[in-house]
């Protein structure tokens, strides 16, 4: 191998995150104490291959289903990023890489120096918590959250109710420099409109009825930190021209107060609904819509990863199960990658939870996981709800939209004979959203 300058090997030993030097052979020349620290505790790495060392493989990454950054950046001559998993003496973990080459004096690519930062929030094993995948729509997502965790760009989660949006986020805010201030989760789906605004900014004594002393709100307790909005879309119109002041100066005023604040917070908002629709139906603020979604991200439905859903199963298992050290047979496991799974990730952890308690022994069966299944097809008994057919509600014209609305989820639940969960799919709301409808359904009946 060619001789490594020192003054290059003594300023690599000196980075915090690991480093090595290799050649066009993938050969390492050099490495720093935090990688020796993080993939060789034991041995010394010198002269063995970059592809052995981090993956345990005999052939470069492009010849073994990896995206190979040396092989990127010749064909580019620039330098490279990619995600990779990566063997460590704790387990495979996710790390994002950055490759620069370096040129000889001839202007050739003779060596390349590769840094490596660990994402701690995902893991290629089951795991206790984090993300948990291995399949490729599970690598693009972690790929999108290493590029814009280090920013200060907004991010929009989209996708399906149950895909472990909150996890994401947690995932940008750890991926941030922020990481080592507050994450604070505002459910938007579950604040009345009436104190809305008071939850998220604050108030002043006096400033209605109760309010008997001042109270900061949601974004100060951000401050510094990320504001992860849940179900952005259940904002109401009035108070999303307030989000948008936020969002664009960072700014905002206390309930009761003529006093401007500031704020430092990054905003990750996540929501199922489709926002652009709703843009267009006049719902949701076509200029809060684009502040928000400056990085969208579209989390994948769990039947898309369908080759995650064992090491899903067995990091669920563990923390659901009624009895410690439960596992889930080969044909339990088979029929749990046939599911469709509708719920996402939220619903096979319902079906491990009723299977871990339908099983006698310690290893769950396919008769358990076809029963717990099936209780999410489960309905009403029919004398519950009553033999006769369900008539329309006539709303007289005078009557408010919220009126109009109410009186159509009573029709609907005098007619619907499943589950909570079907008739909120049915509807295109989340479960929460109907639950506050529902709530709100039992105060106007009572008015």
């Amino acid at each position: 191998m060619a001789a490594v300058l020192p003054e290059l090997v003594s300023y690599l030993e000196g980075l915090p995150e690991p480093h090595i030097l290799f050649d066009r052979q993938y050969r390492i020349m050099a490495a720093n104490a935090a990688y020796r620290r993080q993939f060789s505790p034991q041995g010394s790495v010198i002269g063995r291959t970059c592809h052995e060392v981090s993956h345990h493989f005999d052939v470069p990454c492009d010849q073994a289903g990896e995206s190979c950054p040396l092989a990127r950046s010749r064909e580019s001559g620039q330098r490279e990023r990619v995600l990779h998993l990566h063997h460590t003496p704790q387990g495979e973990s996710y790390v994002n890489i950055e490759l620069v080459p370096l040129r000889d004096a001839r202007g050739e690519q003779a060596f390349f120096i590769e840094k490596m930062e660990p994402l701690r929030v995902a893991q290629g094993q089951p795991a206790v918590q984090g993300l948990i995948g291995r399949s490729e729509p599970f690598r693009r997502l972690l790929s999108q959250v290493a590029r814009v965790g280090p920013s200060r760009a907004s991010v929009l989660l989209l996708g399906e109710s149950g895909t472990g949006k909150e996890l994401v986020a947690q995932a940008v805010h750890e991926a941030s420099p922020r990481a080592a201030h507050c994450l604070v989760v505002v459910d938007c789906a579950s604040l009345p409109e009436t104190l809305f605004e008071s939850e998220l900014f604050g108030h002043e004594r006096g400033a209605f009825t109760g309010a008997g002393t001042s109270r900061p709100g949601l974004v100060e307790s951000a401050s510094g930190g990320t504001l992860f909005l849940d179900e952005v879309g259940d904002i109401p119109l009035p108070m999303q021209v307030k989000l948008l002041r936020l969002l664009e100066s960072g700014t905002y005023r206390r309930v009761g107060s003529t006093e401007l604040r500031r704020t430092d917070v990054r905003v990750v908002a996540a929501t199922h609904r489709d926002l652009k629709a709703m843009v267009a139906d006049g719902r949701f603020r076509e200029d809060l819509y684009y502040r928000l979604s400056a990085f969208p991200i579209v989390l994948p439905p769990l039947r898309e990863r369908a080759g995650d859903i064992a090491l899903l199963a067995q990091a669920l298992l563990e923390r659901v199960a009624s009895r410690p050290r439960m596992v889930l047979s080969a044909g339990a496991l088979d029929r749990l990658q046939r599911h469709a799974f509708p719920g996402n990730v939220r619903e096979l952890r319902n079906v491990l939870e009723r299977a871990s308690l339908l099983a006698d022994e310690l290893e769950i069966g396919v008769d358990e996981i076809e029963a717990a299944l099936g209780a999410d097809a489960l309905s009403v008994p029919a004398p519950l709800l009553g033999t006769r057919a369900p008539e329309p509600v006539a709303v007289p014209p005078q009557r408010s939209l919220r009126d109009v609305e109410l009186a159509v989820l009573q029709e609907r639940l005098r007619s619907h004979q499943g589950t909570r969960a079907e008739l909120a799919r049915q509807l295109g709301i989340s479960e929460r959203s109907l639950y506050r409808k529902l709530r709100a359904l039992g105060q106007h009946s009572g008015s």
